[in-house]
């Protein structure tokens, strides 16, 4: 097989004078483009580099550099701009670098000309091991967040490169935008190599210049300005990207005339966001690949696509789904994984669930290790959920969970401002067409991104699951929890509201007007100890003794509230009734939980409770005395949420450390369960409850109950290294 500088120089020879690489400021042809690659080369080759990680932002010098060690030899190893400065460091160390060669001026470096500069790094003692013919080594972050060198020979990558051509052979593409970092294996082979040897030209720019800082962030309308400027015929994206262009066309935003093929690449795409984008003029075209197959295995084209699938394999590989729906590839495999002995030659397992249909288009279908199953058996693969949800709700982050349970749940990070009732009628509409073992029975509503730093994203922006799962408490506890049965009932209107709309139901309105108050019990330093594992049996059973106390006062309460109810809230004195049924004894289970803990239930039954609790239900009884008695539904909305929130996930790691029997937790997990029907039915009622002060009366009595219960949490005794601390409230 030819390789790639050959191939190259033939299109130099053929077109020498054609614009090659179009930067902000700089602008090459074919013969300039290859005398300055051939140049870097020589200076490689004089310094006796063998091994360089190729740093910065995108520029045409990233380009000459790349293909100057594929001209001297030298193995490239891309750094991501995303990068942490500790995955930087192990790439450095991993792959024994001689140098770093920046494309963008950086100190301490020499400018070696051709708009690069170059540091010299120690000499490793032990790089690790690296198979021969090795000519890029991609690292990808991976699940864990340490990244693996993925190593690839020139011929690999060439071959890539021809099967890509091949199959889009009759698309005209003159000119390809990269908005990938360059560092990206996909837009490295399939947006760098596979244009140039079209005979394409490229442009080149900052990715901050077309709305892109990280891994993952995002400014949708600097990035529909950089294209409309650029007006390219190609270019390639991951799903965010899509959906962000996709929304962009449908506001006017973005001129879709000059665009001939979109490729998606690098995760799960919705079917209606292609038919929508189809509908705005985007030629959206989905692909599959990994970088140890040289970045694209399978790709949709203009002639050859179907709906669901991402394309049939291209020429150079070899797909098959095996017993297990597992996709193996084989054909154009990598030579192995930096510092690992090399694999035997066959079946590449990719990881990946998928099937082959009659007329070989794959379907992927998400990841074998991140499948979930029901309790009643049925598989579900959470990237496909979350795809969903990001391109039907217009999250801008999800992470489905709920394996072993009846039904999935989901972390939604909303961050365009709408109401929680908005997001539920898209929750509505999205559920309504799941099949029914799909449907997500919690959502919890976040407004702030999940990120690297606290370890719940990839440097790519992949959740890292285990970490996510390990985090469930505390994640759900700041989450907005929507507890509800998702099926739209017949003649419910669609219409989106806003917070501060007078139109917004009163139970979103009353969730929003409380969030700060809700605030002091979800940063309770109790609820970090759980996840630090710094939690006794005495934290425990102190929080249960204050349960006690005021969980017995629960029913009468509910009774003195519907002696005081005027009779135009009949409808709430029935729900009271209901309510009293449900809730009759439950102060009982909490003495037996600590009577299984241990403790005197008897002592504590004829025990006093702690101030905050003692304050908490006198206020509730002068309330519906001499105030409003709807006031009592204020501390329904507190302690019926926080059990929702807190009561299994925080008492299942609560068990595990403590390792208490199942009877020492007959209060926290039925709350769990129990309180989510009890919330829906709170749901309801809270919307049929009109009257202003009716409403500022539940308004204020919950933000007193949120202060006077999180005064509870923040006093409960923690464990601090064989020392007891006890934390006084703010």
């Amino acid at each position: 097989m030819v390789a790639l500088p050959e191939r190259l120089h033939e299109r130099v020879q053929r077109h020498p004078e054609r614009v090659a690489l179009r930067g902000e400021d700089t602008e090459l042809n074919y013969q300039q483009l290859w005398q300055s690659a051939v140049a870097v080369a020589g200076q490689f080759r004089d310094l006796g580099l063998t091994r360089i990680g190729l740093c910065g932002d995108n520029t045409p010098a990233w380009v000459v550099a790349d293909l100057a060690c594929l001209i001297a030899g030298v193995v490239c190893v891309p750094v991501p701009v995303f990068f942490s400065s500790s995955q930087a460091d192990h790439l450095i160390q991993r792959a024994g670098l001689d140098a770093l060669v920046f494309s963008v001026e950086a100190r301490p470096a020499e400018p070696i000309g051709h708009g690069l500069w170059l540091r010299h790094l120690p000499v490793s003692s032990a790089p690790a091991w690296m198979p021969e013919q090795t000519a890029k080594i991609t690292f990808t972050s991976g699940s864990t967040g340490t990244p693996k060198g993925v190593c690839l020979s020139a011929a690999q990558m060439a071959a890539t490169t021809d099967a890509l051509q091949q199959r889009l052979d009759g698309v005209e593409l003159q000119q390809h935008l990269c908005i990938l970092p360059l560092a990206t294996l996909l837009e490295n082979v399939a947006g760098v190599y596979l244009p140039l040897l079209m005979g394409a030209t490229l442009t080149i720019a900052p990715l901050q210049t077309l709305g892109m800082t990280g891994s993952s962030g995002l400014d949708v309308s600097r990035l529909a300005a950089g294209l409309n400027r650029h007006q390219p015929h190609s270019v390639i994206l991951v799903p965010e990207l899509a959906m962000a262009l996709v929304a962009a066309a449908e506001q006017g935003l973005l001129t879709t005339d000059s665009f001939r093929f979109l490729a998606v690449g690098g995760g799960r795409v919705s079917p209606d966001l292609l038919a929508r984008g189809r509908a705005m003029g985007l030629p959206l075209y989905e692909g599959y690949g990994l970088s140890e197959c040289g970045s694209v295995v399978a790709l949709n084209v203009p002639g050859a696509e179907r709906e669901g699938a991402v394309g049939q394999p291209l020429g150079h590989v070899q797909v098959r789904v095996d017993s297990e729906h597992r996709i193996l590839v084989r054909g154009n495999t990598h030579l192995g994984y930096l510092g690992d002995e090399p694999e035997a030659e066959g079946w590449l397992d990719t990881g990946d669930l998928g099937a082959l249909d009659a007329e070989g288009f794959l379907a992927v279908n998400g990841r074998a290790k991140n499948l979930m199953i029901t309790s009643f058996g049925r598989n579900i693969s959470p990237e496909w959920l979350e795809s969903e949800l990001v391109q039907a709700v217009g999250a801008a982050q999800a992470v489905v969970f709920g394996d072993g349970e009846p039904q999935p749940s989901a972390l939604l990070v909303i961050r365009d401002g709408r109401s929680p009732d908005a997001v539920r009628e898209a929750l509505v509409r999205l559920n309504a067409g799941l099949p029914d073992y799909a449907r997500l029975q919690a959502v919890y509503l976040r407004r702030h991104p999940f990120s690297q730093a606290e370890g719940h994203i990839t440097t790519n922006g992949r959740p890292v699951r285990h970490q996510i799962q390990a985090d469930l408490p505390m994640l759900m506890a700041e989450a907005f929890p929507l507890f509800m049965n998702l099926s739209v009932p017949a003649g419910t209107s669609t219409r989106q509201t806003t917070p501060g709309d007078p139109n917004m139901a009163f139970f979103d309105r009353l969730q929003s007007e409380t969030e700060q108050a809700r605030a002091h019990v979800t940063s309770a330093p109790v609820i970090q100890a759980i996840r630090e594992g710094r939690f006794d049996i005495e934290g425990y059973t102190w929080f249960l003794t204050q349960a006690y106390h005021h969980v017995k006062h629960t029913v009468p309460l509910m009774m003195s509230c519907g002696g005081r109810l005027p009779e135009r809230l009949e409808f709430v004195r029935k729900a009271l009734v209901e309510y009293i049924e449900e809730e009759y004894g439950h102060h009982e289970w909490i003495l037996n939980d600590l009577d299984a803990c241990g403790e005197d239930k008897e002592a504590i039954r004829h025990g006093q409770p702690d101030t905050s609790i003692e304050l908490m239900v006198a206020y509730l009884y002068d309330r519906i005395q001499r105030g409003n008695p709807a006031a009592f539904f204020g501390m329904v909305q507190v302690l019926e949420g926080t059990s929702i929130e807190l009561a299994t996930p925080l008492g299942e790691a609560i068990q595990k450390q403590l390792g208490l029997p199942d009877q020492a937790f007959s209060y926290l997990y039925s709350h769990g369960a129990l309180d989510q029907d009890h919330f829906e039915f709170f749901r309801k009622l809270m919307n049929d409850i009109t009257d202003p002060d009716d409403q500022r009366a539940i308004i204020e009595a919950a933000r007193m109950v949120y202060r006077l219960y999180g005064d509870m949490l923040h006093s409960i005794p923690l464990s601090t290294g064989g020392k007891e601390q006890r934390h006084e409230a703010a």
